[in-house]
This record gives structure tokens, sequence and C-alpha cells, in this order.
């Protein structure tokens, strides 16, 4: 099996291949504009996952604020490498980085790898009742169509 390299240098991010994904084949971002998977990347602590010979392969982000609280984003491994084991090598350097140990609440959303990240802890929240949100499902194809 080939070695999943996973950096945290956002100099290394292949921005064109995160935003490409996002906004064409990731179900949660579908018509994301560049400049907002540009503001993300730069608020966050972002995990690239690269093969050599191949460059990026994968991605995470974490927004943090490195003492209490995280969550968990745009996790993806390209189609043409999945079933190789990276999600959890990319999973693996997330849960282990420095910055986000001792958190009191790390938080993600998922439709579909909920098995992923049962391996790590992740579960329905506890207390559901005290957890709120706003959720506009169709902000980047509204922003698309505005004038």
């Amino acid at each position: 099996m080939d070695t999943l390299r996973i950096s945290t240098d956002r100099g290394e991010l292949d921005v064109d291949l995160i935003h490409r994904f996002l906004s064409e084949e990731a179900y949660w971002s579908r018509g994301i504009p560049r400049a907002t998977v540009e503001r993300a990347i730069a608020g966050s602590l972002c995990f690239g996952g690269y093969l050599e010979d191949v460059g990026q392969v994968a991605f995470a982000r974490v927004t943090t604020d490195g003492a209490t609280f995280g969550y968990l984003a745009d996790v993806f491994v390209l189609p043409s490498q999945r079933g190789r084991g990276f999600g959890k090598r990319l999973m693996d350097a997330v849960m282990a980085h420095p910055q986000l140990q001792g958190l009191r609440r790390f938080m993600l959303a998922t439709g579909d790898a909920h098995g992923l990240y049962a391996q790590y802890g992740f579960a329905a929240p506890s207390r559901p009742q005290t957890l709120m949100e706003i959720l506009r499902p169709d902000i980047y194809h509204a922003a698309a169509a505005a004038p």
C-alpha cells in the first residue's frame, strides 16, 4: 500500500482540487464558491493527505479554539483512492494532533460515514435537546443566483 503523508501545512494544499471536490462531488457543499473554501481553509486547522507521484488525495479541516471546542468538516478521500485505508489514516492524524487534545466538545455532521467516526469515539449527541443550529442547506445556490 502506498504511504499517505499527512501535512497541516496550508501552503501544500491543492485548493483547486479541494474546491472542485467540495463544489462538484460532496453532497454537503455542492456549489460552494471558491472564495468560501479559501476563507474556510484560512480559518481552520487543515490536514492534507498526499501520495508521492500523485499529489493530494485527501483533506479534512477542524475549526477550533484549540482549547475547548472543535468541529470536524469537509473530510474526504478522492473516489479513485478510496478503499485503501486513507480515511482512517487521515482521522488518525486529526485525532492525534496536539492542538486537538483535551477538547471538551468535538463535533461533526455526516450523512454516510458514521461507522468511520464511531471508531474515534464520535456518537450521537447525548443531550440533543441542548443543541441548536441555523441550517441553510441551499445557501451556495441562493448566492449564485443573486444578481
